[in-house]
C-alpha cells in the first residue's frame, strides 16, 4: 500500500458513523503482501488501531483484534513493543470490555511473533495469555518463571473453573522451560494439597494439573511417581465419577510419558481400569446376556431392534459413568501400546475383559474399547515373525496361541455388533476383523457362516455410509485373501448380488473396492465339481463389463476393471465362450492408451497363463507389436510387465507368434540389456530362452547383432549375479542346442573368450572373469562332447610360460566351473597344474587356482577330496590355498557324497584350528561350521567339548564355527543349536579379548539372522554385552614410533563389536530389552572413539522412532555430547583424513539431531531449543542440518510414492 493510498485509509476513519467499513477495508490492505510502510506511516496505523481497541462498538473492536496479527508481521520491533505495552496497560483497566478485547489482541499478538523472537514480551495474569507466551517464548523468560508460578498457583482454587482450566494450561507449558527448581516447588505444592484433600473440587484440579504436567513434561515428573500413584489411586476409590475420570486419566499420562517409572504400578492400574471399564451404575446388561448364544441372524436383527429401543429408555443425562468407562478404555489402550512385553499378561486378563464389553451401550465408549483392542491386536503383529518360529510355537502359550484360542469368543461379540444400527459401531467391527485377519491369517474359517451375514447387511443397508461400505468392502478383501477358497463357496450365492450392487454405485470409491472384491471372489472357483459358478457368471460379467466400457469414469475405477476383468476371463472364461472376442477387442483399445495400458498388461499377462488356455490368437497380431513399442518407453515398470506378457504368451501361443511379430520384439531388446537394470535385463534374457525353445529358427539373425553384442559386455560386468546371470547362463545353454549356423559352441565360446586371449587388455574386475568362465561352463554342461578338447585346451593355456595371468585366471576358474559339473578325473595333469599355479606370482591367480581344486574335486570327491586332505598335511606352505579349496568342496557338496569323508575332514580341521594365523583359523572355523551342518547331532556337541580348550585360538576358532552354523532359514541344526548356543555364548565371560570378540560376532549374527535362538537369553547376556562397550584404561596403551607417540587402544575392537550387536538387537529383540538401560550406554557411545560415534549416532536415529517417549525422558542427557561433537574443531595442522572424519561426524550426528526433533515435543526441551538456536546461528552446521533436512523429507516422499 502506497503512503499517500495510506492517508486516505485513514482520513476515513475521521467519519464515526463509516469506522467498520474503514476498519474492515484497512484489514484487508494489511493482509497482502505486497504492502509497504515508512516510518511515519507505521505509527499512525499501530496509533490508529489500539485507538480502536477502544471503540464502544464490539463488531468494530473484533476487527482491530485480527488487525494486529498481520501488522505485527509488517511493523518494526519498536511498534511491536508498543503494542504490547498498551496492550498489556490496557488489561489493568476498570473496564472489562476493554480487558477481555485487549487479553484477546495480546495472545493475537503473541502467536504472531516468530519463536525465540528477541522482542519485548510479558507475563500477563490471563491464563490463555501466559499459555501462549510459554509455548512460544518459554525460554526467554527463565528470570520470571519464579514468579509466574507464585501467580499462577492460587488461581488454581478459583471460583470459576474457566479460570482454574487456563491455568491448568499454562503451568503444562510453564513446566515444559522451567528450571528444576520451580518444577520442584510446583510438585511439592501439588503434592501437599493432595496429601491435604480439603475440598473434592480443588483435588480434581489439582489431579487435572498433575496429568497435564504428566502430558507436557513427563521425562521430569518421573522421580515423583512414587509419592503421587498411592495418592491418584486413593482418590480413585472416591465415590465421584468425575475425580474418578481424572484420576484415570492421570494414569493414562504416566504410562505413555513415564513408562519406566511407572512400570511397578501398571498391574494395580490395570487392575483399576478393568474395574472401571465395566463400571455402569444404571444400566442392567443381564436382558441382553440372555441372547448371546443365538447365533441365528434372522432372530438377531429382531434383538438387536429391541435392544436399540431400550438404549433410548435408559439414557440419562444426569449418568456420567460413561466417562469413566471411556477414560478405563483409553488408559488400557495406552498400557497395551507402551508395554509389549506383558503381551501374553493382556491376553490372559485385558483381552477377555475388552471383548465382554463390546456389548457397552455408549457409543464412544464402545469405539474406545475397540480402539484398545484394535492397539492389541497391532502389539501381536510384529512378533509374529518370532513367535510363529517352530521352535518357538512348542514353549507354549504365545499371545498367537492365546489369540487363536479367543477367536470364537471374539466372533461372538462381534457377530452382535455387526447389525447394530451405529455406523461407527460396524465400523469398528470392521476394522477388527481386517486387523485380526492380518495378524493370524485363516483364523475366521470356521467362523465365516457366521460373518458374511453381519457383512452383508452393511452392503445392503440404505442407511449405511460410504464409508461403512467401504470398510465393509476393505474387510471382505482381507477375509478372501487370508482364507482358502473352500469356505466361501457355500456363500458366494449370497455375496454376488451386493457386490454386483455395489460395482454398480455411483460413488467411485465404493466402485473401486467392490471391483477389488469381485476380483478376489472370482478366484474361489474350485477345481472340483462340488461348486458350479454358472449361475452367478453373468452377473458378475455384466456389471464388470459396464464399468470395462465406459471411459468418463475415476483412473482408479478403470484400472480395476481391467484387473477384475482380467480374473474373470482367466478363471470362468471357458463360461463366456461369446463374449470373449468383444472384451478381448476391449482390452485391444485398454492397451493403446496410455493411461491403462499398464494395468492391460498385467490382465493378458493373467490370461495369457490361464489354466483355461483362453484364445487369444485373434488379437496377438495387434498386441505383440504395441507390446513391443512399450518396451522403448521410459517406463521401468511397463518395461518389465511387457517382458512377462510377452514371454508368456511365447510359451503358450507359440504357433499364433509369427516371424514378424518375434522381429518387432528382438529390435527392441538390445538396449534392454545393461548393467543399468539388471532386472530388465534378467527378463530380456529369460524372453531370449524361451524363443530358443519355441522359435529357434529366429536366433539366426542374432548373429553378430546388437543383442549379442550387448550381452558380451553384460558378461564383463561386476554388477552380473544372482538372477541374471542365471538368465544369462540358460539363455547360452539354450543356444548352442538350437545348432543354429555361426552360433554353435566354438563360436560362442570365442565371443566370450577371445578378449582374454586378444591381450589387448585385462579386464576390469575378477568377477567378469567368474562370469565368463560360468558361461564357458554352461555352454559345456549343454554340448558335453566338446568338453574335453576344450578342458584340455584349458590346462595347456595354465601350463605355457607365455600365458599372461589373464589367460591363466580365466584358464582356472573356467575348470573348475566346468569339473563342478562334470568328471574331469580323466586329465591326468590337471591335479600337477593346479598345484604349480599355487605357485605363481599373481594374488589372483593363487586364489583361483585354490576355488578351481575345490570345485573340480566336487565333480568327483573320491578321487579328488583325499588328494586335497593329503596336499594339506604335507605341504604346510600351500596350506591356507588347500583350506580355501576344502571350503569349496565342503559348501558345494552334497550331504550324501560328503557323509564318508566327515570324520577323516573333521580330525584334519582340529589340527589346524590352534594355528597363529588368523585367517587360517578363520577358514578352519568355517569349514568346521558348514561341515558340522552335515551331520549336527555328533559334531555339535563334539564343538561344545572344545570350548574347555586350554588354547584360545582353538576357543576363538570353535565360536567362529557356530557363527557360520546360523542362516536366516530354518535348517534341521536349529533345535540342537537352540539347546546349546548358550554355552558358546558363555565365552562373553572368557579372559581373552579375542575369544570374547568372536563370541560377539556370533552373537550378532544369531541376534541378525535367527533372533529365535537367543531371545530367551538375553537376562543373562546383556549384562555382559554392555560390560563390553566400557573404555578399559588398563587396554590403552602408547607406542613410541620415531618421535611421535601413538596411543593405541587394544579393546576398541571388542567395544565396535559390542555396539554393533545394539544395533542388531533393536531390529529383532526390541521387547526384551530394559530400553533405559540401553540408553545408558548408547549415551556412553556418544563420548567413545570415531567408529563408535558414527554407530550410536544411527543408533540413536533408530531410537528416536522406535522408542519416542524413553528418548523423550534422557533428551537433556543425549543433547551434550551430540552438541560436543558438533562444535569440536579440528587443529589447523590436522591431516586432511582428521578434517574429513570431522565433517562426517558432524553430519552424523546432525542426522540423529534431525532424528530427535521428528520426536513430538522433542524441542520443548530447554537444551535442545538452545542447541537449535546454536545450529542456525553457526552457518556451517545450518547448512548442514537445512541439507540434512531435505533429504530426509524427499526420501519420505519416495517412501509414500513406492509404498
Amino acid at each position: 500500500m502506497a503512503t499517500h493510498n495510506l492517508s486516505v485509509y485513514l482520513s476515513r476513519f475521521m467519519d464515526t458513523n463509516n469506522l467498520f467499513m474503514a476498519t474492515n477495508d484497512l484489514m484487508t490492505e494489511l493482509q497482502k503482501d505486497s504492502i509497504k510502510l515508512d516510518d511515519d506511516s507505521e505509527r499512525k496505523v499501530v496509533k490508529m488501531i489500539l485507538k480502536l481497541l477502544e471503540d464502544k462498538n464490539g463488531e468494530v473492536q473484533n476487527l482491530a483484534v485480527k488487525c494486529l496479527g498481520p501488522l505485527v508481521s509488517k511493523v518494526k520491533e519498536y511498534q511491536v513493543e508498543t503494542i504490547v505495552d498498551t496492550l498489556c496497560t490496557n488489561m489493568l483497566s476498570d473496564k472489562e470490555q476493554l480487558r477481555d478485547i485487549s487479553s484477546i489482541g495480546l495472545k493475537t499478538v503473541i502467536g504472531e511473533l516468530p519463536p525465540a523472537s528477541s522482542g519485548k514480551n510479558t507475563a500477563a495474569s490471563s491464563g490463555d495469555n501466559t499459555a501462549v507466551v510459554h509455548r512460544r517464548q518459554g525460554g526467554l523468560l527463565v528470570n520470571f518463571h519464579p514468579s509466574i508460578l507464585s501467580c499462577l498457583l492460587p488461581q488454581l482454587t478459583s471460583p470459576r473453573l474457566a479460570v482454574r482450566k487456563r491455568t491448568i494450561m499454562a503451568l503444562g507449558h510453564l513446566v515444559m522451560s522451567c528450571c528444576n527448581l520451580v518444577f520442584i516447588d510446583l510438585i511439592e505444592h501439588l503434592l501437599a494439597e493432595l496429601g491435604r484433600n480439603d475440598n473434592m473440587s480443588t483435588t480434581r484440579t489439582y489431579i487435572q494439573c498433575t496429568a497435564a504436567i504428566s502430558r507436557q513434561a513427563g521425562h521430569r515428573i518421573g522421580e515423583y511417581l512414587e509419592k503421587i500413584i498411592p495418592l491418584v489411586v486413593k482418590f480413585c476409590n472416591v465415590d465421584d465419577d468425575e475425580l474418578r475420570e481424572y484420576c484415570i486419566q492421570a494414569f493414562e499420562s504416566f504410562i505413555r510419558r513415564c513408562p519406566k517409572e511407572v512400570y511397578p504400578h501398571v498391574s494395580t492400574v490395570i487392575s483399576l481400569c478393568l474395574r472401571y471399564l465395566t463400571y455402569d451404575p444404571n444400566y442392567n446388561y443381564d436382558d441382553e446376556d440372555e441372547d448371546d448364544n443365538a447365533m441365528d441372524a434372522e432372530q438377531n436383527d429382531e434383538d438387536y431392534q429391541g435392544s436399540d429401543d431400550d438404549d433410548d429408555e435408559y439414557s440419562d443425562d444426569d449418568d456420567m459413568s460413561w466417562k469413566v468407562r471411556r477414560a478405563s478404555a483409553k488408559c488400557l489402550d495406552a498400557v497395551v501400546a507402551s508395554r509389549h512385553e506383558m503381551l501374553p499378561e493382556f491376553y490372559r486378563s485385558v483381552s477377555p475383559a475388552l471383548v465382554a464389553r463390546f456389548k457397552e451401550r455408549e457409543e464412544n465408549v464402545k469405539a474406545d474399547v475397540f480402539h484398545a483392542f484394535l492397539s492389541l491386536l497391532k502389539q501381536t503383529r510384529p512378533a509374529q515373525a518370532w513367535l510363529n518360529d517352530p521352535d518357538a510355537m512348542e514353549q507354549g502359550e504365545t499371545p498367537l496361541t492365546m489369540l487363536q484360542n479367543q477367536v470364537p469368543m471374539i466372533v461372538k461379540a462381534l457377530h452382535r455388533q455387526l447389525k447394530e444400527k451405529s455406523v461407527k459401531t460396524r465400523q469398528c467391527c470392521f476394522n477388527m476383523l481386517t486387523e485380526l485377519v492380518t495378524v493370524l491369517p485363516g483364523a475366521l474359517t470356521t467362523h465365516i457362516p457366521v460373518l458374511i451375514p453381519g457383512i452383508i447387511f452393511s452392503l445392503n443397508d440404505k442407511s449405511s455410509s460410504s464409508n461403512l461400505k467401504i470398510d465393509a468392502l476393505a474387510c471382505l478383501y482381507v477375509v478372501l485373501c487370508n482364507h482358502p477358497a473352500t469356505a466361501f463357496h457355500p456363500h458366494v450365492s449370497a455375496l454376488v448380488p451386493p457386490l454386483v450392487a455395489c460395482v454398480g454405485d455411483p460413488f467411485y470409491k465404493i466402485t473401486s473396492e467392490a471391483l477389488l472384491v469381485t476380483q478376489q471372489l472370482v478366484k474361489v472357483r474350485p477345481d472340483s465339481d462340488s461348486f458350479d459358478p454358472s449361475p452367478y457368471i453373468d452377473d458378475v460379467f455384466n456389471c464388470t463389463i459396464k464399468r470395462l466400457k465406459a471411459a468418463d469414469i475415476d483412473q482408479e475405477v478403470k484400472e480395476r476393471a481391467i484387473s477384475c476383468m482380467g480374473q474373470i476371463i482367466c478363471n470362468l472364461g471357458d463360461h463366456l465362450p461369446n463374449e470373449l472376442p468383444g472384451t478381448l477387442l476391449i482390452f485391444l483399445e485398454r492397451l493403446k492408451n496410455e493411461i491403462t495400458r499398464l494395468t492391460t498388461v498385467k490382465a493378458l499377462t493373467l490370461i495369457a497363463g490361464s489354466r483355461l488356455s483362453i484364445d487369444l490368437r485373434p488379437v496377438l497380431p495387434d498386441a505383440v507389436p504395441i507390446l513391443a513399442s512399450f518396451l522403448r518407453k521410459n517406463q521401468r515398470a511397463l518395461k518389465l510387465c511387457t517382458l512377462a506378457a510377452l514371454d508368456i504368451l511365447l510359451r503358450n501361443y507359440s504357433s499364433a507368434v509369427t516371424p514378424a511379430m518375434v522381429d518387432a520384439v528382438l529390435a527392441e531388446l538390445p538396449p534392454l540389456i545393461s548393467e543399468s537394470d539388471m532386472h530388465v535385463s534378467q527378463m530380456a534374457l529369460s524372453f531370449l530362452s524361451t524363443l530358443a525353445h519355441t522359435h529357434p529358427s529366429a536366433l539366426g539373425q542374432l548373429s553378430g547383432g546388437a543383442i549379442l553384442s550387448q550381452l558380451i559386455v553384460l558378461v564383463r560386468s561386476p554388477l552380473l549375479q544372482g538372477g541374471a546371470l542365471a538368465a544369462m547362463l540358460d539363455f547360452y545353454k539354450a543356444l548352442v542346442t538350437t545348432e543354429t549356423a555361426g552360433l554353435g559352441y566354438m563360436d560362442v565360446l570365442r565371443m566370450l573368450t577371445g578378449p582374454v586371449y586378444a591381450q589387448s587388455s585385462a579386464l576390469g574386475h575378477k568377477q567378469a572373469y567368474c562370469s565368463i568362465a560360468k558361461c564357458v561352463a554352461a555352454l559345456t554342461t549343454a554340448c558335453p562332447r566338446e568338453g574335453p578338447a576344450v578342458v584340455g585346451q584349458f590346462i595347456q593355456d595354465v601350463k605355457n610360460s607365455r600365458s599372461t595371468d589373464s589367460i591363466r585366471l580365466l584358464a582356472l576358474l573356467s575348470l573348475g566351473e566346468v569339473g563342478h559339473h562334470v568328471d574331469l578325473s580323466s586329465q591326468p595333469e590337471l591335479k600337477t597344474v593346479i598345484l604349480d599355479a599355487f605357485s605363481s606370482t599373481s594374488e589372483e591367480v593363487k586364489s583361483a587356482a585354490s576355488y578351481a581344486l575345490g570345485s573340480i574335486a566336487v565333480g568327483n570327491l573320491p578321487e579328488y577330496l583325499p588328494f586335497v586332505l593329503q596336499e594339506i598335511s604335507s605341504q604346510p606352505k600351500r596350506q591356507y590355498l588347500l583350506l580355501h579349496s576344502l571350503k569349496e568342496i565342503i559348501g558345494s557338496s552334497t550331504v550324501a557324497g560328503l557323509k564318508p569323508y566327515v570324520e577323516s575332514v573333521w580330525t584334519l580341521l582340529l589340527k589346524h584350528c590352534e594355528c597363529q594365523e588368523e585367517g587360517t583359523r578363520n577358514v578352519v572355523a568355517e569349514c568346521l561350521g558348514k561341515l558340522t551342518l552335515i551331520d549336527p547331532e555328533t559334531l555339535l556337541p563334539r564343538l561344545k567339548g572344545y570350548l574347555l580348550s586350554g588354547s584360545s585360538y582353538a576357543r576363538s576358532s570353535v565360536v567362529t564355527a557356530v557363527k557360520f552354523t546360523i542362516s536366516d532359514q530354518p535348517q534341521p541344526i536349529d533345535p540342537l543349536l537352540k539347546n546349546s548356543i548358550g554355552d558358546f555364548l558363555k565365552t562373553l565371560e572368557d579372559p581373552d579379548l579375542n575369544v570374547r570378540r568372536v563370541a560377539l560376532v556370533t552373537f550378532n549374527s544369531a541376534a541378525h539372522n535367527k533372533p529365535s535362538l537367543i531371545r530367551e537369553l538375553l537376562d543373562t547376556i546383556l549384562p555382559h554385552l554392555y560390560n563390553e562397550t566400557r573404555v578399559r584404561k588398563e587396554l590403552i596403551r602408547e607406542v613410541e614410533m620415531g618421535p611421535f607417540k601413538h596411543t593405541v587402544d587394544d579393546g576398541l575392537d571388542l567395544r565396535k563389536a559390542a555396539f554393533e550387536c545394539m544395533y542388531t538387537l533393536l531390529d529383532s529383540c526390541l521387547d526384551r530389552i530394559d530400553i533405559f538401560t540401553f540408553l545408558n550406554h548408547v549415551e556412553d557411545g556418544l563420548k567413545d572413539h570415531y567408529d563408535i560415534k558414527m554407530l550410536t549416532f544411527l543408533m540413536l536415529a533408530r531410537l528416536s522412532c522406535l522408542c519416542s517417549s524413553a528418548v523423550l525422558q534422557r533428551l537433556d542427557r543425549l543433547v551434550e555430547p551430540l552438541r560436543a561433537t558438533c562444535t569440536t574443531k579440528v587443529k589447523a595442522n590436522s591431516v586432511k583424513q582428521e578434517f574429513e572424519k570431522q565433517d562426517e561426524l558432524k553430519r552424523s550426528a546432525m542426522r540423529a539431531v534431525v532424528a530427535l526433533l521428528g520426536i513430538p515435543e522433542a524441542e520443548k526441551s530447554p537444551l535442545m531449543a538452545e542447541f537449535q538456536s546454536q545450529i542456525a546461528s553457526n552457518q556451517e552446521l545450518a547448512a548442514i542440518f537445512d541439507s540434512i533436512q531435505r533429504d530426509s523429507t524427499s526420501a519420505n516422499m519416495e517412501s509414500m510414492d513406492t509404498s
